[in-house]
């Protein structure tokens, strides 16, 4: 197993010590051979390298390793498995928000829409008294994709059991630490910068508390996930594309290279499948919670940024009009269009509904201006326009709203659920007991994350490195649009949708530490110690706190130890 990335310079990027590489046979860089013998340039092989570098996918992995690429996100996702379905109907109660999106997931299962609720519902459904569900439309602010993914839970397990409540969460947490594994191992090339990645979101707190509880913010992260790897596949995909309609173009001309025509603006590559898999994944993260249009945004560009990059590097003298013209239009019409007939069809239950709420207000509303449109199309409009009235006039003060300026350090974590059980009562012993769910994250990995995006910071515009350019815009798009709404109110736990890149940028920090393989022996040894150590220590501080994020009961006074800020109680 390598330790590091075994991508060599030249792929897309300036070289950093998380990538190990080595110049070519003779000595002479490639960029210099090529220089001296162009038509060289256009071979497949030279194209293939120069655009992607070595290792490209698992095949290429050498045949001992290849099972450790899958084996590596199985065995970190088990280890979150068990922090995360173990006593996860701890604690027996809907809360903190899963008073709305639990209930609101069984009026899907139901209805294909969402009713409305009595009073003192909560009491009948932890009961399991679900029944007392009215027939009349409920007007709820969010979109049906996270709630229609908690609804299997409780057709397999019930209403009445918090498992059925949770288990989606829980199974979303679990996939995304394998997805997120798969990521890294893609990202840097490296099994164990992967296994780090995995095992680092595996038992991190906000993560586990977010998979641990029925809140609509674990399902945007996993889709937004999703989409990131999708399009890291597209990149790899389309740099393999032009790599060999280029070498065609150069074989089939007299002197060996493409014509002077023929790199003005390069070739087309078609379809891109995995761009049209991004656009399907930001559209179910979009119908998840709205807030995805950033990431929609922000991955867009940056799927386009790669192209313009990949046209440069393989020769294209118009690189930026070509690929503008040639992979930007296709992009666009590949991820926008996509993600917005999803979004759509993520309303079907609305669509297929005769009382719905807002879903016969076009009738009832008749428009000289907009009557071409279908009715309800321009009802469910109409329900939009009054969301995002909603979500613009969200001010109400609230003890656990916190300002962004703070989440990167944890200034003001969320408390989902706090009890005192009396003593004599099950698992208190002791005079004072506290039984709590703080989406605290762990302190070692969000302290040690935020300081190295500043790294990233300085690879990117020093080194050009494209893995910190692709991490640090993922961590841009889930973050600094929240800047843009001060009066808001916010919570710590919207910083789950980004946290994944969050360890990423942690990771790649890790992999500078490691060094590279042609470091001496020394210095790579060095390396690893101080990783090993991070690591151990991470472990323990997140067994440290493991209690208050599953509601174990445990003394007032062990609580009140874990409470390291005063802003956290």
């Amino acid at each position: 197993m390598t330790q590091t990335s075994v991508r060599p310079d030249g792929a897309g990027s300036a070289s950093t010590s998380a990538s190990a590489s080595a110049p070519p046979p003779g000595g002479k860089p490639d960029g210099a051979r090529w220089i001296s013998r162009p038509t060289e340039a256009f071979t497949t092989e030279a194209l293939i390298q120069r655009l992607l570098g070595g290792i490209r996918s698992w095949r290429d992995y050498p045949p001992s390793l290849r099972l450790w690429f899958w084996l590596v996100p199985a065995l970190t996702a088990a280890v979150g498995g068990v922090l995360r379905f173990v006593r996860l109907d701890a604690p027996r109660s809907l809360v903190f928000d899963e008073t709305y999106y639990v209930k609101d997931a069984y009026s899907l299962l139901v209805s294909g829409y969402e009713r409305n609720w009595p009073e003192k519902a909560n009491d009948s459904f932890i009961a399991g008294n679900p029944g007392v569900l009215l027939n009349t439309p409920e007007y709820v602010v969010h979109p049906p994709v996270g709630k229609w993914m908690i609804a299997p839970g409780m057709w397999v397990f019930g209403p009445d059991n918090p498992v059925g409540w949770r288990f989606g969460a829980a199974m979303t947490g679990v996939l995304s630490i394998a997805l997120l594994a798969l990521i890294a191992q893609k990202l840097f090339g490296s099994l164990i910068l992967g296994a780090l990645a995995g095992l680092l979101l595996a038992v991190d707190g906000h993560h586990l508390v977010m998979s641990r509880t029925s809140l609509l913010d674990i399902f945007l992260m996993f889709w937004i996930l999703a989409a990131f790897g999708a399009l890291l596949m597209d990149r790899d995909d389309g740099r393999r594309r032009l790599a060999l309609r280029l070498a065609r173009q150069a074989a089939a001309a007299p002197a060996g290279r493409p014509s002077a025509l023929e790199l003005l603006s390069g070739p087309w590559l078609g379809i891109r499948w995995w761009r049209i898999v991004a656009g399907v994944c930001l559209g179910l993260a979009v119908g998840t919670k709205w807030s995805a249009l950033f990431f929609v945004a922000g991955f867009g560009l940056l799927t386009v940024f790669w192209d313009l990059s990949a046209r440069r590097i393989a020769g294209i003298r118009g690189w930026i009009s070509g690929g503008i013209v040639k992979d930007g239009l296709l992009a666009f019409v590949s991820i926008v269009p996509v993600a917005a007939v999803t979004y759509a069809l993520s309303w079907t239950g609305w669509f297929r509904s005769t009382d719905a709420y807002y879903r016969q207000w076009a009738a009832s509303n008749p428009s000289a201006e907009w009557g071409w449109l279908p009715d309800p199309v321009r009802s469910l409009a109409h329900y939009h326009l009054e969301a995002y009235k909603f979500h613009q006039g969200l001010s109400s003060e609230h003890p656990y709203e916190a300002s962004a300026w703070s989440w990167l350090v944890m200034g003001r974590p969320t408390s989902f659920f706090y009890e005192s059980p009396k003593q004599g009562t099950p698992g208190c012993d002791f005079s004072s007991c506290t039984s709590a769910i703080l989406s605290v994250g762990n302190p070692l990995i969000w302290w040690a994350a935020a300081v190295s995006l500043v790294v990233l910071l300085f690879w990117w515009a020093g080194r050009r490195d494209w893995r910190a350019g692709a991490i640090l815009a993922a961590v841009g798009a889930g973050y600094l649009p929240w800047f843009l709404y001060p009066e808001r109110t916010m919570f710590f736990f919207y910083a789950v949708s980004f946290e994944p890149y969050l360890i990423l940028a942690l990771v790649y920090c890790l992999g500078l530490v490691l060094g590279r393989r042609t470091d001496p022996l020394w210095r790579r040894r060095s390396g690893l110690y101080g990783v090993a150590l991070f690591v151990v220590g991470a472990v323990l501080i997140s067994a440290f706190f493991y209690p208050v994020w599953t509601a174990e009961i445990i003394p007032y006074q062990d609580w009140r130890v874990r409470m390291w800020m005063p802003s956290w109680i």
